[in-house]
């Protein structure tokens, strides 16, 4: 029996076709039952992966924040059970939106957080990306 769970696994070569890669992933793996791990997420819609909010650092921040709400519930967490965020941008002026719109989704939660301003993520037109680490509670 595995170890980690993982949930929505993917081939790069699906999603970045006109990067030539081959690499297994998967959007969680849910660790010895309990601790999740979330894969980055952009303005991206999770089931069609087609782009939102291009141009909108908030925009793209809220729906990253929503792929990450429903990942949760797939591996049997939730927003609640976040314990540690970390939100890359490509410039600082856009931290205003994207935490006030990652505070909105987290008001409450009181997790660690981690902001770092980066010269490019894996698209030109994605601005922010945010990937997460929760916990799945004993019952």
């Amino acid at each position: 029996m595995p170890i980690h769970r993982r949930v929505r696994p993917f081939n790069t070569r699906d999603t970045y076709p006109e990067q030539k890669l081959d690499n297994d992933l998967c959007h969680v793996v849910v660790a010895r039952g309990a601790q999740v791990f979330v894969r980055g997420q952009v303005g991206q819609t999770l089931d069609t992966a087609q782009n939102v909010c291009v141009g909108d650092a908030a925009g793209q921040a809220d729906q990253a924040m929503r792929n990450i709400a429903q990942l949760l519930e797939e591996a049997g967490s939730e927003l609640g059970h976040i314990c540690k965020i970390t939100i890359y941008l490509t410039d600082p002026r856009y931290r205003e939106g994207v935490y006030r719109t990652v505070g909105h989704w987290l008001k409450g939660v009181y997790p660690v957080s981690t902001g770092l301003v980066v010269s490019a993520l894996a698209r030109p037109e994605w601005l922010v990306e945010i990937d997460v680490i929760a916990v799945i509670p004993e019952s």
